[in-house]
């Protein structure tokens, strides 16, 4: 008897129809499952109600190679033809495989990372493999995952690669399946395809719940992947959704302090929706018609949002268990924690609902939120944390989307389109004095603290006050706009002062560097020594503009007094 070995991911298998003509892919489970995409039985004729009977599976990492029958569990084929619905479908074999094979399938973050699948075109009936980088769903409605080439004229995913397992090629789980690929893409000369993640094939088959790994995406409200419908039709939970909408499906970074306060008609079903629409769980339990019928900025890409976790009740040791297991991390403490979730590439995106409600609300603020807070802008992390209440007065925060309504000194008349205008203004002035602290910030010591961002916050009480004009807090609104817009103005002045107290100082240097070596050559050791350490002062990050000014002078000086000396 031939000793039983294998290659390379041996739960790959190639699903044919009976006759052995190759219909596509598998994942090997166990010795008796396989799972496949349903349309890949359906090219098999072995649908329910199909013209034929069975399909076989055939191994292609087992040695020496094997063949059984195998037919779809009852209940375990999901298939909506024509959409990008379900799917999926299990497979018994008809007789138990002597492999050894036990396949994981892993809830993992999709919002980036790349991946490899190993697929059977018409052209290769031994398998070829490719590689792809997660690339979000592309689609509004869509439950599944946008997988793009990353090298042009590489093979690429087509027909006889439906079916096949996606595996994790970076991060900490590398070698990992994470989904299986369902369909190719072709626009033009765009090479995508689409997969469905761990998490939407355990929704349609919860029968593979024991072969799957690793933790939900979405722990922040009461299982379930319905949507709360108490959401859009309200001004202030809609505007809120609008506003945390647009800054996590754009560009931006940093933490966001969300307000659930139940007494201010907000409470946090809006969060636990608009969380759920990024949802790959949710995703596949919610209509299409639900999802594209959503008022404007109320539904995120999929897998936008990597980590969302209920910290009610919860101690500090339980929240920082959970992030780390959903990213597959290891740490022994808070601060080991917080250094590589911030670390992580790409940079997460994280909710954190009911801070006030923990355990321990101090120590979860002081040992791991709060640390997370100080460094999300600079390293592109995303964090929301949710209060039901006021948050600590020194948690470090980029927005504030505090629902309760601004109130003013005076009365005064004061309509929706003014309020409109100066609010527009506001937010573009605050996103180019993001775009200058960006590219200068982090440059010189002592920086001047960019201001909270005020405009998403103000938008959230305008779209409720105009719903009663005339309202008093229009004038509220206006004016704290206006004085938000001279908070962003001394921010401008004071860092562009900074720059240009820089480009001074370089300019300054360079002329007289100039001047020196035509006077006294470039090889003159006493300026070299007083020149070396200047330069490296308005080089080397962070600027301390007080030295560096004093180290200019120390040579400008020097050059002067050779000069003038003759």
């Amino acid at each position: 008897m031939a000793l039983h070995h294998h290659s390379e991911n041996p739960w790959r298998v190639r699903v044919d129809d009976e006759g052995g003509t190759p219909c596509g892919a598998g994942v090997l489970l166990d010795d008796r499952h396989v799972l496949t995409c349903a349309h890949v039985v359906r090219y098999a004729g072995a649908q329910p109600e199909g013209t034929a009977a069975r399909v076989r599976i055939r191994s292609v990492a087992c040695g020496p190679e094997w063949t059984r029958a195998a037919r779809v569990v009852p209940g375990s084929w999901v298939h909506e033809h024509g959409t990008r619905r379900g799917d999926v479908a299990l497979l018994a074999l008809e007789e138990p495989v002597d492999c050894g094979t036990r396949t994981t399938l892993w809830k993992v973050p999709i919002s980036g990372g790349r991946v490899r699948v190993y697929g059977f075109p018409q052209a290769e009936p031994y398998g070829i493999g490719t590689d792809a980088e997660l690339a979000g769903s592309g689609w509004r409605q869509s439950e599944r995952v946008l997988l793009r080439q990353i090298r042009t004229g590489d093979p690429w995913i087509q027909p006889g690669y439906s079916g096949a397992g996606v595996v994790a090629l970076d991060g900490e789980f590398e070698g990992r399946v994470i989904g299986i690929v369902v369909a190719d893409y072709a626009d033009g000369d765009a090479r995508a395809a689409w997969m469905l993640p761990t998490e939407t094939l355990l929704t349609h088959l919860p029968s593979i719940r024991e072969f799957t790994g690793g933790h939900r995406a979405d722990e922040l409200g009461p299982s379930g992947g319905e949507l709360p419908q108490d959401v859009l039709g309200d001004p202030l939970r809609l505007a809120l959704t609008q506003e945390l909408t647009r800054l996590l499906d754009g560009g931006w970074s940093g933490t966001v302090v969300v307000g659930t306060d139940a007494s201010v008609g907000a409470g946090s079903s809006w969060l636990v929706r608009l969380v759920r629409t990024a949802d790959p769980a949710a995703r596949a339990a919610v209509s299409d018609a639900e999802l594209t019928g959503a008022p404007g900025d109320t539904v995120l890409g999929l897998g936008s949002i990597d980590a969302a976790y209920d910290a009610c009740g919860k101690s500090v040791a339980e929240v920082r268990g959970y992030l780390l297991g959903r990213f597959g991390l290891r740490a022994e403490n808070d601060r080991e924690a917080v250094r590589q979730l911030v670390r992580r590439r790409p940079p997460a995106c994280l909710v954190v609902g009911r801070v006030d409600r923990a355990a321990d609300p101090a120590a979860l603020v002081r040992d791991l939120l709060g640390p997370l807070a100080v460094r999300a802008r600079s390293r592109g992390l995303r964090l929301v944390l949710g209060f039901e209440d006021r948050p600590p007065a020194d948690l470090a925060h980029d927005v504030s989307l505090d629902p309760a309504p601004i109130v003013g000194s005076a009365f005064r008349r004061v309509t929706s389109a003014q309020v409109q205008t100066v609010v527009g203004q506001l937010a573009a002035e605050e996103e180019a004095a993001a775009r200058l602290r960006t590219r200068w910030g982090e440059k010189f010591f002592a920086t001047p603290r960019l201001p909270h961002s005020a405009a998403p916050r103000l938008r959230v009480r305008l779209a409720v006050a105009r719903t009663t004009e005339p309202n008093p807090e229009l004038a509220a609104v206006h004016d704290r706009a206006l004085e938000a817009r001279a908070e962003v103005a001394g921010f401008d002045r004071a860092l562009r002062r900074l720059v240009q107290s820089h480009e001074d100082l370089s300019t300054s240097l360079e002329l007289h560097r100039v001047r020196a070596a035509r006077f006294f050559g470039d090889e003159d050791r006493r300026l070299a020594e007083l020149h070396a350490p200047a330069a490296r002062a308005l080089q080397t990050v962070p600027i301390d503009l007080a030295a560096a000014r004093t180290l200019v002078r120390r040579y400008t000086d020097e050059v002067n007094r050779r000069i003038d000396e003759g």
